[in-house]
């Protein structure tokens, strides 16, 4: 079985396709942005490369939230809600977690069925 990446790079894939499954973690772009912005760029993300990987929001897996502050867990919760489609809700985990950029107010690690 083939390994597909997309947005390969010397240290990571944007994503990463074995078989039927999908893998890919996004991070915000504006870094001077809210956690309601930067949720949005990581979804809208997310989102695009699992076109590119043949799957889309509806097929997630699991996914790994990780928050700087888990203060900003409300605010998240509400945007991936209305995100979602209804009846597709994924495995899900929510950790605060120490960023490799301390701007990053979320970060999120997706499995996905092609």
């Amino acid at each position: 079985m083939s390994i597909d990446r997309i947005g390969t790079t010397p240290r990571y894939s944007d994503a990463v396709a074995h078989g039927g499954t999908v893998y890919l973690v996004e991070v915000p772009q504006t870094l001077d942005a809210d956690i309601a912005t930067q949720t949005r760029e990581v979804l809208a993300a997310i989102e695009r490369l699992l076109l590119r990987a043949g799957s889309d929001k509806s097929r997630l897996l699991m996914v790994t939230i990780y928050l700087r502050d888990m203060a900003d867990y409300a605010t998240m919760n509400a945007i991936w809600d209305a995100w979602l489609p209804e009846g597709t809700a994924p495995a899900r985990a929510c950790v605060q977690a120490v960023l490799a950029n301390p701007d990053f107010a979320v970060e999120m690690a997706v499995v996905a069925a092609r």
